[in-house]
C-alpha cells in the first residue's frame, strides 16, 4: 500500500543499520533537517508508515522554571511525532503542512517524555491518493511515571507543491 517518498526511503536506509546505531542515526539525520528538534535533542526511537515514537530527556535546555519539560518542548514532541509519521506517507509531489495544534496541559509532568503517533491504514490511503486534504494524527504523550500530562491533537494537511 505504501508509496516510497524521500523520507520513507531515508528511514528505510537507517533501519538497515545495526539496532544499536539506529536511534542515534535517525535522531542525527532528522535533527539536522528539523533544526529545533535537533537543538532540543528529540530522540527518534521508531519510524514506520504507521507509527513514530520520539522522546525527550528532561535536561536543562528544555526545562521550564519548575524543572519539568517546558510546554513548548512538549508541543515540539507532539508535532515531531505526528509530523514524521504523516511525512512518511505524503507523496513527494505534495507539500505537508501543520494546520492545527490542540494541546491541553492537564497534569504536571515528571522526568523524561515520550510521544507515540499513529496513522490508520485508511488515513494512509487518503494521504497517498487524494490531491489535497487533511487528517487528525493520533498522538499519546507520556512522562517517566507513565502519566499523560498533556492531551494533544494535531491536524496535518497536504496540497500540491507550487511549481
Amino acid at each position: 500500500m505504501s508509496q516510497a517518498n524521500r523520507l520513507s526511503q531515508t528511514a528505510a536506509k537507517l533501519q538497515s543499520l545495526p539496532e544499536f546505531m539506529r536511534s542515534f542515526a535517525m535522531s542525527k539525520a532528522f535533527g539536522s533537517v528539523i533544526k529545533y528538534a535537533g537543538h532540543s535533542s528529540v530522540r527518534f526511537e521508531k519510524l514506520s508508515q504507521n507509527e513514530c515514537i520520539v522522546s525527550i530527556k528532561n535536561k536543562k535546555k528544555v526545562q521550564n522554571h519548575i524543572g519539568g519539560i517546558h510546554a513548548a518542548a512538549m508541543a515540539l514532541l507532539a508535532e515531531t511525532a505526528t509530523g514524521f509519521v504523516f511525512g512518511m506517507n505524503v507523496p513527494d509531489s505534495k507539500l505537508p503542512l501543520i494546520k492545527k495544534m490542540n494541546i491541553d496541559y492537564v497534569k504536571r509532568s515528571t522526568g523524561d517524555m515520550r510521544a507515540v503517533a499513529t496513522l490508520t491504514d485508511e488515513q494512509i490511503k487518503k494521504i497517498q491518493t487524494e490531491e489535497k486534504g487533511e487528517v487528525v494524527v493520533s498522538v499519546t504523550i507520556t512522562d517517566e511515571a507513565n502519566v499523560e500530562p498533556i492531551n494533544a491533537e494535531m491536524t496535518w494537511a497536504w496540497t500540491a507543491k507550487k511549481r
